[in-house]
């Protein structure tokens, strides 16, 4: 695993922990909110929830990449930063 995504993945893990409820994927089996799929359940409203799920874990997967990036971002900065310090001390010595 690069290096890279070993810090998104930990990023994301971060996130996960913070959330105060953790929703899974339910399979086509699971029973909904009061009812059954199979008897009269609304395989509608199963599909919509997963939807949600799924839709939550992208937007915490795409936030831990974007928090990557600006961190990326910063040390890269940094290090130009210093590299323009260390070429003037050597130019004024």
């Amino acid at each position: 695993m690069t290096d890279r995504r070993q810090r998104i993945h930990a990023l994301v893990l971060a996130l996960l922990a913070r959330q105060e409820e953790l929703e899974l994927l339910d399979d086509d089996h699971a029973v909904p909110r009061g009812g059954s799929l199979g008897v009269g359940g609304d395989p509608g409203s199963w599909l919509e929830r997963n939807r949600r799920v799924v839709r939550r874990f992208q937007g915490l997967v795409r936030t831990a990449v974007t928090l990557d990036a600006l961190i990326e971002q910063e040390l890269c900065s940094d290090q130009l930063a210093g590299d323009g310090d260390a070429r003037k001390a050597r130019n004024l010595g």
